[in-house]
């Protein structure tokens, strides 16, 4: 999506370690005009009129994920870090390892929330390995729910996550795909 890496190019930077910095706009301070403009391209790769729940991860997918869900007219559920004191009875656990926080994190989604006959769309701001993604399709898997697709706003090809899920056929779109980075300079894959 053009529109997309533009606007990387313009203020996204990289940091020490190959970390893409774009929360200028996406994942700290929110453009809602740019949210509003990847929701509206998510759905065009997607079973819209089959999709019944967005799932993300918390905390940065949260807005992208929210704005997909409002404009697709429905719920979003997030996967919690952890257990809070109003999550009550039975639970989806999934343990991976976080790539942003360098240790193992637990999602958790109350069973009350994600169920056998939802059609789930994850929406994501980031894959780099694809640990965290596979939590959550390890939680849409535990459900029973059934996985449509997988839509992540930036994706870090280099490191593989997303060819990962593409090779699995999983329904799968990155609206821009960071094939390396050279220095401070991102090569973007074309379409």
């Amino acid at each position: 999506m053009q529109l997309l890496i533009d606007r990387i190019r313009k203020e996204g930077k990289v940091l020490p370690g190959d970390i893409i910095k774009v929360d200028g706009f996406l994942n700290h301070r929110v453009d809602t005009a740019l949210m509003c403009e990847l929701a509206d391209e998510f759905a065009k790769y997607f079973p819209m009129d089959r999709i019944t729940m967005v799932l993300t991860a918390e905390a940065s997918g949260i807005a992208l994920a929210t704005i997909c869900a409002q404009r697709y007219g429905i719920p979003l559920l997030f996967a919690k870090k952890a257990k809070s004191d109003n999550i009550e009875g039975g639970l989806y656990q999934s343990d991976v390892f976080s790539y942003t926080y360098k240790k193992k994190v637990t999602y958790i989604i109350s069973q009350e929330w994600l169920h056998a006959d939802d059609h789930v769309l994850i929406i994501d701001d980031f894959m780099a390995k694809g640990n965290a993604m596979q939590g959550l399709v390890d939680l849409v898997t535990a459900a029973g729910a059934t996985l449509e697709g997988i839509g992540i706003a930036v994706e870090k090809g280099f490191q593989g996550g997303g060819d990962r899920f593409r090779s699995l056929g999983v329904p799968y779109k990155a609206l821009a795909v960071i094939d390396k980075v050279d220095g401070t300079d991102l090569i973007f894959r074309e379409d």
